[in-house]
């Protein structure tokens, strides 16, 4: 993973807790209106992938004990994983393309309320993505992937060669020759893996997807609310299709690419058709970035046009992200398929304690400011949801108070201490276990393993009801904490 420079070391540094009595007082601790409901407080635990589901997309007893646990803990809302709006293969991760994965969407949602008390609200993230493959080795690539043309056979001055003498002369050649026979998507799948982009308008399926998509997230989002969801956010971030169509770097040129309003089109009409699905009484938003974090990408800028357009078509709110993309991801070993958070702007989504002189903490505050600003100042009062590093009450507080934010999400603090909002409203500050911002659980997810956290994976795994992981050297949910008498 791509690491700044400057190689600075930085330590949490939560400042002071309040007392419960403080805490009663706060404005984290406050209730705030999404839409129709109402959260309890203004705490928020963003979506995280945690390798739980079957192979074939359903919630397992695992994915249920996760989401219980976080549930524990109590804080204001919780969104469930990206969960594949499509009713195709895609490993061990949620589906909800197809209502026979309904039944045990609906046991994770009872099991969430009731650890909660009802206290937590529930969202489900929904999301499209498109083709990607692993990287092949090289003499498969060109024996079995790459197509031969015409092309190639000029560039290597073989005429009417056949097929396999043209594969053979391909294979002969080394790096440098080949950077001038290979086109650069021909380059990139032999060096990175072949992948899709919402660009590949030659593919039917790529031109397609403004008129499939609308149909499919609404048809997701029906399923969400019959589950038994509070609501469902929209996933416009990162390196996945939505994303892609709002990025500066989609120039599709049939009315879904180029200027911004083109690029707003077609994420537009997705909300629309999920709303129509899913009523009025329904929370329906969206995470979305702040930044691409890329050289000709999305800036600061867009996104405040992009807020602009998502607060006043009526979503409930906004969650803000960074970064994560594919275009500058480290290069995968073979076998092994590109991951977007290897590279700086995956750097800028998931900072670590080793960082620049701006550190880790708080990264995404000044462009969620600046978002919100232009929300409310186009007269909208659309709730948003930062987060980033964000692990303090003092720093949770401020944000509110300083209105930077509405809604403060906690991920991997949260994957850390499930209880910090249980303990930090009660008073227990002191008792939080705080994240090192090591990613060793980013370093989990890249490997697609089940993601734990090295503060507590290994305690007490021969405690009574304790469940581990396949190799049985870690434990799965975090351990139980019950307020001092």
């Amino acid at each position: 993973m791509w690491r700044p420079p400057e190689r600075i070391a930085y330590k949490t540094n939560p400042g002071p807790w309040p007392s419960a009595a403080e805490a009663a007082a706060s404005r984290l601790f406050s209730p705030i209106a999404i839409g129709p409901l109402t959260l309890r407080q203004r705490t928020w635990v963003p979506a995280m992938v945690p390798w739980r589901a079957t192979e074939d997309g359903f919630v397992s007893d695992a994915v249920i004990d996760w989401y219980r646990r976080f549930a524990h803990g109590r804080p204001g809302a919780m969104v469930v994983e990206a969960t594949g709006i499509r009713d195709v293969p895609s490993g061990p991760l949620l589906r909800i393309g197809h209502d026979r994965f309904l039944p045990g969407l609906k046991s994770l949602t009872e099991a969430v309320r009731e650890a909660s008390g009802g206290e937590t609200k529930l969202f489900i993230q929904i999301i499209d993505f498109l083709a990607i493959r692993r990287r092949p080795e090289r003499d498969k690539y060109f024996d079995r992937f790459l197509q031969i043309t015409d092309r190639h056979r000029d560039a290597l001055g073989l005429g009417d060669a056949p097929e396999e003498a043209v594969r053979a002369a391909l294979k002969a050649l080394h790096d440098e020759a080949l950077a001038e026979v290979l086109t650069p998507r021909e380059r990139e799948a032999l060096t990175m893996g072949y992948r899709e982009r919402v660009t590949d308008t030659h593919l039917p399926h790529i031109r397609d997807l403004p008129q499939a998509l609308p149909g499919l997230f609404a048809d997701a989002a029906r399923r969400a609310r019959e589950a038994g969801f509070d609501g469902v956010e929209l996933h416009y971030a990162h390196a996945y299709t939505m994303a892609s169509f709002l990025s500066a770097l989609n120039t599709r040129r049939d009315g879904y690419g180029g200027p911004r309003e083109n690029r707003a089109r077609l994420p537009l009409a997705v909300y629309a058709a999920v709303r129509a699905a899913v009523g009025d009484d329904f929370v329906v938003g969206c995470r979305y970035l702040s930044e691409d974090c890329l050289a000709g990408g999305n800036t600061v800028a867009d996104a405040c046009y992009f807020g602009v357009e998502f607060a006043r078509a009526g979503m409930d709110f906004l969650s803000l992200s960074r970064g994560g993309k594919f275009e500058d991801a480290g290069q995968p070993k073979v076998g092994e398929a590109a991951y977007p958070y290897t590279g700086r702007s995956g750097y800028e989504c998931m900072p670590s304690y080793i960082s620049d002189a701006f550190g880790p903490f708080g990264r995404n505050l000044e462009p969620a400011a600046r978002i919100r600003a232009a929300i409310r100042q186009a007269g909208h009062d659309t709730p948003i949801v930062a987060a980033g590093g964000i692990h303090g009450f003092a720093q949770a507080e401020s944000i509110l108070r300083e209105g930077q934010a509405d809604i403060v999400g906690f991920a991997r603090q949260a994957l850390a201490d499930p209880d910090w909002f249980l303990k930090v409203r009660g008073g227990f500050g002191a008792e939080v276990r705080l994240c090192r911002y090591s990613n060793y659980c980013e370093a989990l997810d890249q490997k697609h393993k089940p993601v734990t956290c090295e503060l507590w994976d290994r305690e007490a795994l021969d405690a009574p009801g304790v469940k581990r992981t396949a190799d049985g050297k870690r434990r799965l949910t975090a351990p139980a904490w019950e307020p001092p008498a």
